[in-house]
C-alpha cells in the first residue's frame, strides 16, 4: 500500500513538471532523501492543485470536437502585437458565430518594391489578343505614369483555387459543372497547382494544393449537391487559402449558379479582402435570367464587379453544354497573359490604396483593344 502511494505521488509530480508547476513542489534534495529513507511524504497542497489542474486539462481535451467537423474558414483569433499568426493549414478551425468574423490584421499586402500586374487583352469580338510588345503598353499609378521595368508574355505557372457551388440548385447542373472544372484543369499549364473548395451551407476544402488531375477527379466524383448557398464565405476562404500558394501568380475560378443566401461575411467585407489580395478572380455563372430573389439577382453583379476589379472576367453560361468550352477559354487566357512590372516612384510605405491603370496603344491596323487588369494595390507597411 505504501509503495502504491509513493508511486501515485511520483506520477502527480511528473504531471506537475509538464504543466510548469514544479515551482510549487519541495526542493529536489529533500524529496530524494524522503524517497531513499522510505518515509511518508508530508501533505503537499501544491501537488494536489497541479494534479487537479491536469485532470481538468485532460477532460477539456477529450471533450473537443473533431477538426473535420468544423467550418474550414480561418477564425478571427485575437493576436498580440508583434506575434506571428498561424496561417493556412496551421490556423485553427472553429465553428459557431465567431468562426467567420474578420480577423484583425488579416490584410494581404504587396510587400515588395516591384509591382507585377497580369494583363489580358481582348478585341471587340471578345477574342484574346497575343503578340503585343512592351512598347504597346503604358502603366499609371495614382494618375502618374510609371516606367515599365519588366515585361513578359510567357506561360508562367499559376496557383489556382476552384470554388465549386454544391448547393441544392445545382442538382441538374452538377455533372456539367464537374466536367467543366476537369476540362479547365486538363488544359492548364502542367506546372500549375490547384485546390478545390466546395460549398453549400458552408465552405469546405475538398482537395488541398495539388498538381494531380487524377486526385481532383477522384474527389469531385464523390461530391453531392444540396442545402443553401454560402458563396461569399467560400470566396473569402479561397482568398485566405492563397497564402499557402507556391507560385507568384494566383487566380480563383468560381463556378456557381446564383446569389448568396447563407454567408456570414457581407459583400463589403468580401470586397475588402479581395481588394487587398493579389489574386485574379474568374467566374463561370449559370444564372437564371428570371431570378425570383434579390440574392440571386445580386449574385451576378457581385461576381462581375469582383472579377473586373482583380483583372479577371466573368462568363455567363446560356447553355450548360457550353461550360466546358468556357472553362477551356479561361484556362487559355491564364496561359496567355502579359505581366508588366514597375517600381513605384512613390516609395512611401504607408499601407494606402494606390490606383493602377494600364493603357494600350494598339499597333497600326488593329481595332480598339480592351485591357483587363487589376485596378490597384495596397502599398507596403512600415
Amino acid at each position: 500500500m505504501t509503495q502504491r502511494l509513493r508511486q501515485s505521488s511520483g506520477n502527480r509530480a511528473n504531471i506537475a513538471i509538464k504543466l510548469g508547476c514544479n515551482s510549487m513542489k519541495k526542493p529536489g534534495p529533500e524529496r530524494e532523501t524522503a524517497a531513499t529513507q522510505g518515509h511518508r511524504r508530508p501533505f503537499d497542497l501544491g501537488s494536489v492543485y497541479c494534479a487537479l489542474f491536469a485532470v481538468i486539462c485532460v477532460s477539456v481535451a477529450l471533450g473537443q470536437d473533431a477538426p473535420l467537423d468544423k467550418v474550414h474558414v480561418p477564425p478571427p483569433a485575437a493576436t498580440t502585437p508583434g506575434a506571428a499568426e498561424p496561417a493556412g493549414a496551421e490556423a485553427p478551425a472553429v465553428s459557431g458565430p465567431d468562426a467567420l468574423k474578420i480577423r484583425p490584421g488579416s490584410r494581404i499586402l504587396l510587400n515588395v518594391d516591384m509591382v507585377l500586374v497580369p494583363i489580358t487583352v481582348t478585341d471587340p469580338m471578345n477574342r484574346l489578343v497575343t503578340g503585343l510588345e512592351k512598347e504597346d503598353f503604358q502603366v499609371f499609378e495614382n494618375g502618374g505614369q510609371q516606367k515599365i521595368s519588366t515585361f513578359a508574355a510567357e506561360d508562367a505557372p499559376v496557383s489556382i483555387g476552384i470554388v465549386f457551388d454544391l448547393s441544392g440548385s445545382m442538382n441538374s447542373k452538377l455533372i456539367r459543372a464537374r466536367e467543366s472544372i476537369l476540362q479547365f484543369i486538363k488544359t492548364a499549364n502542367p506546372q500549375d497547382e490547384f485546390f478545390v473548395i466546395g460549398f453549400n451551407d458552408r465552405p469546405e476544402l475538398i482537395e488541398d494544393f495539388t498538381g494531380s488531375v487524377e486526385d481532383i477527379q477522384a474527389r469531385l466524383a464523390t461530391v453531392r449537391s444540396g442545402k443553401r448557398t454560402a458563396l461569399l464565405d467560400a470566396i473569402y476562404y479561397a482568398v485566405v487559402k492563397m497564402k499557402d500558394a507556391r507560385h507568384e501568380r494566383k487566380a480563383i475560378l468560381v463556378v456557381s449558379d446564383g446569389g448568396d443566401n447563407n454567408s456570414r461575411y457581407t459583400s463589403g467585407e468580401l470586397r475588402s479582402q479581395v481588394r487587398e489580395s493579389d489574386v485574379e478572380l474568374y467566374a463561370i455563372g449559370i444564372f437564371d435570367p428570371y431570378a425570383p430573389t434579390p440574392e440571386e439577382r445580386f449574385g451576378p453583379m457581385l461576381l462581375n464587379d469582383l472579377s473586373e476589379e482583380t483583372g479577371g472576367r466573368m462568363f455567363r453560361v446560356d447553355d450548360i453544354a457550353e461550360m466546358g468550352d468556357i472553362a477551356e477559354k479561361i484556362s487559355t487566357e491564364l496561359r496567355n497573359q502579359y505581366v508588366i512590372g514597375f517600381r513605384p516612384k512613390d516609395l512611401t510605405r504607408d499601407g494606402k490604396w494606390r490606383k493602377v491603370k494600364v493603357k494600350i496603344n494598339p499597333p497600326q491596323g488593329l481595332p480598339p483593344l480592351t485591357v483587363h487588369a487589376r485596378t490597384g494595390y495596397y502599398a507596403p507597411m512600415q
